[in-house]
């Protein structure tokens, strides 16, 4: 394979320009009419004595930072629940936490190894009401989902 001077310029022009080598090997064939394989193109850049340049790495996400510990519930709003994740889960479970209900009662909740989940009230016999635990429900799947659970 033979290239022109004007077409090897070009060629290095594109590989300066941060081209990768299969857009290169691309560009080849729709602009001069070459087809060349993978390894003859990296053979060519070769020969041209250009570098081809490394694609940027995709930018990494920023980490979330990690508290310390969680912060005690500070009582629901009006009608609501309050949820928080204990930093070191309970022995059993795949993850844990705290809640308090609307009323004012706590417990502590979890997830078994099998994804069955569970409440200990603080107060023996407590049970919350229905619209609370809806509430519960749909908090404990936010924090699930936000934790990548």
């Amino acid at each position: 394979m033979q290239l022109t001077d004007a077409q090897k310029e070009l060629a290095r022009q594109w590989i300066a320009e941060g081209m990768g080598l299969s857009d290169f090997q691309k560009r080849l064939e729709t602009e001069f009419d070459i087809r060349l394989t993978y390894m003859e193109v990296r053979m060519l850049v070769g020969d041209l004595q250009v570098v081809p340049k490394d694609p940027e790495p995709p930018a990494a996400p920023t980490p979330e930072p990690e508290a310390a510990a969680p912060a005690p519930p500070t009582g629901p709003a009006p009608g609501g629940v309050s949820l928080t994740v204990d930093t070191v889960t309970q022995p059993g479970t795949v993850i844990s936490g705290k809640v308090t209900f609307s009323d004012g009662q706590r417990a502590s909740w979890y997830v078994d190894q099998y994804g069955r989940p569970g409440l200990a009230p603080e107060t023996p016999g407590y049970r919350p009401q229905r619209e609370d635990i809806q509430e519960f429900q749909v908090a404990l799947d936010r924090e699930l989902t936000r934790m990548g659970m």
